[in-house]
C-alpha cells in the first residue's frame, strides 16, 4: 500500500532556534498516526507544517503523490485538502453550531445546501440536535464535536488533530476518544494526532512517533514502542521503568535486582529498561545466604494494582503488582526481573 502522506526530512527554526529537525514519517490511507511528546518537543509545529500554516526551512511534504511543499513549491493551506482541529476548537462565538460546521464549505455552494451537508456530519458526530445552539451554550465535549464536524464537512483526505481531548474532563475524555476513534475508522480517514498523553496515543493510534527536542526518537506500533523502546527517553516517557546499567555475559545480565536471562550476545556495557510489571516480588520470611534483600519504602494503591518502591542498597526500584499481592512499608522482599530490553543510552 502506498502512503497517503510523506513527510521527508523537514526542519524548522524560529529565530535561529531549531524546533523541528530532520523529521520524517509516512501515514497510510485510513491510518491513525500519533505524534507523541512532551510540551515544546516540536509536535504541534510539525502538524502546522503539514497543514501549511508554517513553511519548512528544509525538506518536503507530499500527499497523494502530489508535492505540497519543498524549497521551490508551497501549496497554501486551503488547497491542501487537509482538515485541522485546533486544541482550543477555535469556534466562532457569534455563529450557531450549524453555521460553524458549514464554515469551511465553498462560497459557491448555496446556504441551504451548506446546511444540509453540515447537518449530515453533525448527526454523524452525534450533535445534530444542537444545530441551533451557540458555542457558549455547549459543553467542552460538544464544542469538540462541532470543531470535528467543521473539519470533516469538506471531506478532507487527511485530518490533523492537535491535542483534541486535552480540554475535557478525565471521564469524558476517554468516552469521547473512543467514540471519535470509531467515527474516524468508519469514515476511513487518515489522521495525524498530536498529544502529550501516553495513554491517549497508545489507545487511539495504530502507529506512534515519539518526539523529543525536535526529533523523532522512535516510530512503531503502540506495542512496539512500549515493549521495545530504543532509547532511555522513549522508555521513560511511555510509562514508568527502571533504567539499569550493566553487562551481558553468557546470556545473563547481572542487575541489583538479580540475574536476568537475555537473548543478546555478550555486551560489556549496556543499559536495560525493566518495566515495573516485569519484576516478581516475594516477601522474605527467612534470609538465605546471597539473597538480595530489598525493603518496601513506598506503596501506592491504584484500585486494580499497587506500585511499590523497593530500596536496595540505597536505590529505589519500581515494582507493580495486582491488587491481590499486598506488601507493607518496611517489609523485606526479594525481586526477580522477568523481562528486560537493551536500549540506547541517550545520555
Amino acid at each position: 500500500m502506498k502512503p497517503l502522506l510523506i513527510v521527508n526530512s523537514i526542519s524548522k527554526r524560529f529565530q535561529m532556534t531549531p524546533v523541528v529537525t530532520n523529521v520524517s514519517f509516512e501515514v497510510y490511507p485510513g491510518e491513525i498516526f500519533a505524534l507523541l511528546g512532551a510540551s515544546g518537543c516540536g509536535k504541534t509545529t510539525t502538524l502546522r507544517l503539514i497543514a501549511g500554516f508554517e513553511r519548512a526551512d528544509t525538506g518536503n511534504i507530499t500527499m497523494n503523490e502530489h508535492l505540497l511543499e519543498d524549497k521551490n513549491t508551497f501549496v497554501p493551506p486551503e488547497s491542501r485538502e487537509i482538515g485541522f482541529v485546533f486544541q482550543d476548537y477555535a469556534l466562532f462565538p457569534h455563529k450557531t453550531v450549524i453555521d460553524n460546521a458549514a464554515f469551511g464549505l465553498s462560497r459557491k455552494i448555496k446556504k441551504n445546501k451548506k446546511h444540509e451537508m453540515a447537518l449530515d456530519i453533525l448527526e454523524r458526530v452525534g450533535i445534530g440536535h444542537l444545530q441551533s445552539r451557540m458555542p457558549h451554550h455547549l459543553s467542552g465535549g460538544e464544542q469538540q464535536r462541532v470543531a470535528l464536524a467543521r473539519s470533516l464537512v469538506t471531506q478532507p483526505k487527511l485530518l490533523l488533530l492537535d491535542e483534541p481531548f486535552s480540554n475535557l474532563d478525565t471521564g469524558l475524555r476517554q468516552s469521547t476518544r473512543e467514540e471519535v476513534r470509531l467515527l474516524l475508522k468508519a469514515l476511513d480517514i487518515s489522521v495525524v494526532l498530536v498529544t502529550h498523553d501516553q495513554e491517549e496515543a497508545l489507545s487511539f493510534a495504530e502507529r506512534v512517533a515519539v518526539m523529543n527536542d525536535g526529533i523523532i526518537e522512535q516510530i512503531g506500533t503502540p506495542e512496539e514502542v512500549y515493549k521495545q523502546p530504543k532509547t532511555v527517553y522513549v522508555a521513560n516517557f511511555l510509562g514508568k521503568t527502571n533504567i539499569i546499567k550493566t553487562s551481558i555475559e553468557n546470556g545473563l545480565a547481572e542487575t541489583p535486582l538479580g540475574r536476568i536471562k537475555m537473548d543478546s550476545p555478550n555486551l560489556p556495557q549496556i543499559t536495560l529498561s525493566i518495566r515495573p510489571e516485569h519484576i516478581k516480588i516475594s516477601k522474605i520470611e527467612k534470609v538465605i545466604e546471597n539473597t538480595i534483600i530489598g525493603y518496601i519504602s513506598t506503596r501506592e494503591f491504584k484500585g486494580h494494582d499497587f506500585t511499590y518502591q523497593v530500596e536496595i542498597d540505597g536505590v529505589n526500584y519500581l515494582v507493580q503488582t495486582d491488587y491481590q499481592h499486598q506488601f507493607q512499608l518496611g517489609d523485606q522482599v526479594s525481586l526477580q526481573p522477568t523481562h528486560a530490553v537493551v536500549i540506547k543510552d541517550s545520555n
